[in-house]
């Protein structure tokens, strides 16, 4: 059963992708008109987030110790 921390993050979560998909377009449209460079960019920013939401989902899932 999800606990609150856990419905926290989730939560915390959603918040960040929402703030960081406005960033990460933001910037790109910054970037120089060429496709390479398009394509390295949204790669590395596409992946980016991940290792936040793994932290994130890690902490709030994680058992409280007693």
């Amino acid at each position: 059963m999800p606990t609150a921390r856990a419905s926290l993050a989730f939560a915390l979560l959603i918040f960040f992708l929402i703030l960081y998909a406005g960033f990460a377009v933001t910037i790109g449209d910054y970037l120089p008109e060429h496709w390479a460079v398009d394509l390295v960019y949204y790669a590395v920013a596409g992946f980016a987030w991940v290792p936040v939401a793994v932290a994130l989902l890690n902490w709030g899932y994680r058992q409280p110790s007693r």
